[in-house]
């Protein structure tokens, strides 16, 4: 069995948000995403958003540095989303461990939002269905398609390749070598769900400021 997941690696993403941009336009209002760009800069704006990108200040000034952290579903290998709803709309798939919402069945309860210990689900109000990240499902099968072009939406438009995407079941694969050298580790492993996404931490540079005295002035 094959677990298909994102590798992020929060050394070089930049806060960009050029994943979520990308994400939004792949899953558009026309395909199965639902995320219309309707009166998305209202007061209370009715969009729904796969990706986020979360920005946090780490440390005391003059000790400190910026940390950006893109958060969607997780694809957990043990998801709690899916035992929990009612008409078995959520599920995970066997062949490659992708975790979707059937929305023929979704009745847009929420159960699977109060599940979720990460906040990746969300209700979307024009399909009144609940919705999340699919890995671009339509997309990295896709024939037609170029083979460099089928992964997910996201992964293509970063510019500072900060994603990755592969099987972190194949021991070969590009993600599993970069967890294994890189030290990746899954978010909130104490939850039980065993993410199937991981991050690559952040490496601490340390940097030195020469003061020049007033005599060189």
């Amino acid at each position: 069995m094959s677990q298909l997941a994102l590798v992020i690696d929060l050394n070089v993403c930049v806060g960009c948000n050029a994943c979520v941009t990308s994400c939004r336009e792949w899953n558009g209002p026309e395909s199965k995403g639902g995320v219309s760009d309707q009166k998305s800069h209202h007061k209370l704006p009715m969009d729904t958003f796969f990706n986020q990108v979360q920005t946090y200040e780490v440390g005391t000034y003059p000790k400190c540095e910026t940390v950006h952290f893109p958060k969607s579903c997780l694809h957990c290998e043990d998801p709690p989303c899916v035992p929990v709803c009612p008409t078995g709309a959520s599920y995970k798939r066997k062949e490659d461990g992708i975790v979707l919402v059937d929305y023929e069945k979704c009745i847009a309860c929420s159960y699977c939002s109060w599940a979720c210990p990460y906040g990746v689900r969300e209700p979307d109000p024009h399909q009144k269905v609940m919705t999340k990240c699919t890995l671009c499902v339509d997309r990295i099968y896709d024939k037609s398609l170029l083979e460099e072009q089928r992964k997910p939406a996201c992964v293509l438009a970063c510019p500072s390749g900060a994603r990755l995407f592969g099987d972190i079941k194949d021991s070969n694969s590009e993600v599993s070598k970069a967890i294994d050298e890189r030290g990746g580790y899954q978010l909130m492993p104490e939850c039980g769900t065993r993410p199937a996404n991981h991050y690559l931490p952040r490496r601490h540079n340390k940097a030195y400021v020469i003061e020049e005295s007033d005599e060189s002035l």
